[in-house]
């Protein structure tokens, strides 16, 4: 925001709630994110909204293709429903319907994922709903570092980006250098590399992986290769291909519902491009296909756990 005086930041209780009584900047988000910028950069760009996800979702929209390039805060990826028609049918489709004679410089921020007890519409990962549009870039951080290099990146990108953070994440420590820096979109990390297997794994579940790795290392001699794609549009499809043409055997841990989720979409591309490297048949490890429960032991089943993608690797070998 320093450096480009177009950015600005819109959402619900960004400031704390305009025409509210005591201390302002008290909220900095539903989950204190923006918490200290409005003393900098005051209320001209720093915007409270009511509760209206498709108004202001639309605004934002309208903003980025007359000059600005706004920040909008939507709390959780569930109420992105609110307003689909904004997102998908309008600001996705700007650049496309007009020729590519204007840009939509929108970066759409929310949460995502259970384990928080948010119960079944705060808690989803509906992340491959807006990986299937095209128009849209899907960015899905893993990690403190990531967070940074990537929101940059996204703010300063020319199309409408869906940036999406794990509630669970939130309290991860990491080093991240106070300057400036962009992590490029579409370009996959691989946190650990193996001779063995590789995982794939999105947003929270490369930390899962991680812990599944270290695991199968320790416990059973195998070495594993995680892949974390960073966003699923653009997809790193040329990283996966090469991790799993190394190894030949491929475990993909989402947190995402099964049916048309990311673990299914990556399958079909590896079955298509690496189907000859593969030792062993292609393991997706994802929730049930149902609802997120509220009941905390059913919710504690519900989302991947180490153990699970360790025993789906575990087996390839078997």
């Amino acid at each position: 925001m320093r450096r480009d005086p177009r950015v600005v930041v819109i959402g619900e209780d960004v400031t704390g709630g305009t025409g509210a009584s005591g201390e302002q900047d008290a909220w900095g988000g539903a989950f204190g994110v923006t918490k200290g910028i409005l003393g900098e950069f005051g209320r001209a760009r720093i915007l409270d909204t009511p509760i209206t996800e498709s108004a202001f979702i639309g605004a934002a929209a309208g903003a980025a293709v007359t000059g600005l390039r706004p920040v909008a805060e939507l709390m959780f990826v569930d109420f992105l429903g609110v307003c689909f028609d904004q997102i998908i049918n309008q600001a996705a489709k700007f650049r496309y319907m007009f020729g590519g004679k204007t840009t939509t410089p929108l970066v759409i921020r929310a949460t995502y994922g259970a384990g928080s007890g948010s119960a079944s519409q705060h808690s989803q990962a509906l992340y491959p709903l807006f990986t299937h549009i095209p128009g849209l870039k899907v960015v899905i951080p893993s990690n403190p570092y990531d967070a940074k290099g990537l929101l940059i990146e996204a703010i300063r990108d020319d199309d409408p980006v869906i940036f999406l953070e794990n509630k669970l994440l939130y309290d991860d420590m990491g080093e991240v250098p106070d300057q400036a820096y962009t992590i490029p979109l579409g370009e996959a990390s691989v946190p650990i590399e193996g001779k063995d297997a590789t995982i794939i794994a999105i947003g929270r579940m490369v930390r899962t992986a991680k812990r599944a790795a270290e695991r199968l290392r320790l416990l059973h001699k195998i070495e594993v290769t995680v892949v974390d794609p960073r966003t699923t549009s653009p997809l790193d499809e040329e990283t996966i291909l090469e991790c799993v043409r190394k190894t030949g055997r491929v475990v993909i841990a989402d947190e995402a519902y099964p049916r048309c989720g990311m673990a299914a979409d990556i399958s079909s591309i590896i079955a298509e491009k690496a189907f000859h490297s593969l030792k062993a048949p292609i393991l997706k490890v994802t929730p049930p296909h149902t609802s997120v429960p509220f009941a905390p032991s059913l919710e504690k089943l519900f989302v991947p756990l180490p153990s699970k993608i360790e025993a789906a690797v575990k087996s390839l070998f078997d």
